[in-house]
């Protein structure tokens, strides 16, 4: 079940327009409870299906002739541009992980990326408009509405969320595509923040309403 809000509810719109399915860090280094720097947040995504369900989202949007985003970390061996001004940072300093050319930056298979796909990489941080192309690229796409998935409900994707926003995009959020560190860490934020941000909806009934 899908977290309840406080916040009005906003439906999808028929068809949704322009669209882009943009995932949000599914990366062996995240997604793998022996490499994660966050075991529950590995925990969570096998717990929810957020791989296998996600595939089955970018399926549809490929099918469709739709873009397909991968936005994942990609520090540098160097660690340059990196900073422990944060937890984050902090952890990632100490673990030197998630570095070009690990295995920690590489994508599940059932994930992509298909040849069609873009990948938009990151080495210094928080959020994907930040130092990357993403931007620029799905504007040279005609994207309108970015349809977000992935991880995590922590951090990043409300960051994506909100700067997505500011640049004018409309959101949705695939809920039951994305995780966060715990269940209820994920049902707060959703409830308490991307409610409002973005529009809360399901991959079946994004799938459902993208244009044929």
């Amino acid at each position: 079940m899908s977290p309840q809000s406080s916040q009005p509810s906003r439906a999808l719109p028929r068809p949704i327009s322009s669209a882009a399915l943009v995932i949000s860090e599914c990366q062996h280094g995240i997604l793998e409870p022996g490499r994660s720097v966050s075991p529950g947040l590995a925990h969570e995504v096998a717990r929810r299906g957020v791989v296998p369900r996600t595939a089955q989202l970018a399926q549809a949007f490929r099918a469709r002739g739709l873009p397909v985003f991968h936005c994942v970390i990609e520090h540098r061996q160097d660690q340059k541009g990196m900073l422990p001004n944060s937890y984050l940072g902090t952890m990632a300093l100490r673990s030197r992980g998630m570095s070009t050319g690990s295995i920690d930056v590489e994508i599940p298979h059932e994930l992509g990326p298909e040849p069609s796909d873009i990948v938009s990489s990151r080495a210094t941080g928080l959020t994907a408009f930040y130092g990357t192309n993403l931007d620029a690229m799905l504007r040279l796409q005609k994207v309108e509405t970015l349809v977000l998935a992935g991880v995590s409900t922590n951090i990043a994707l409300p960051g994506l969320a909100l700067e997505a926003v500011n640049r004018g995009f409309d959101v949705i959020l695939a809920e039951d595509c994305t995780a966060g560190s715990s269940d209820e860490v994920h049902t707060f934020m959703v409830a308490n923040l991307l409610t409002v941000l973005t529009r809360v909806s399901t991959a079946a009934d994004v799938i459902d309403r993208l244009p044929n």
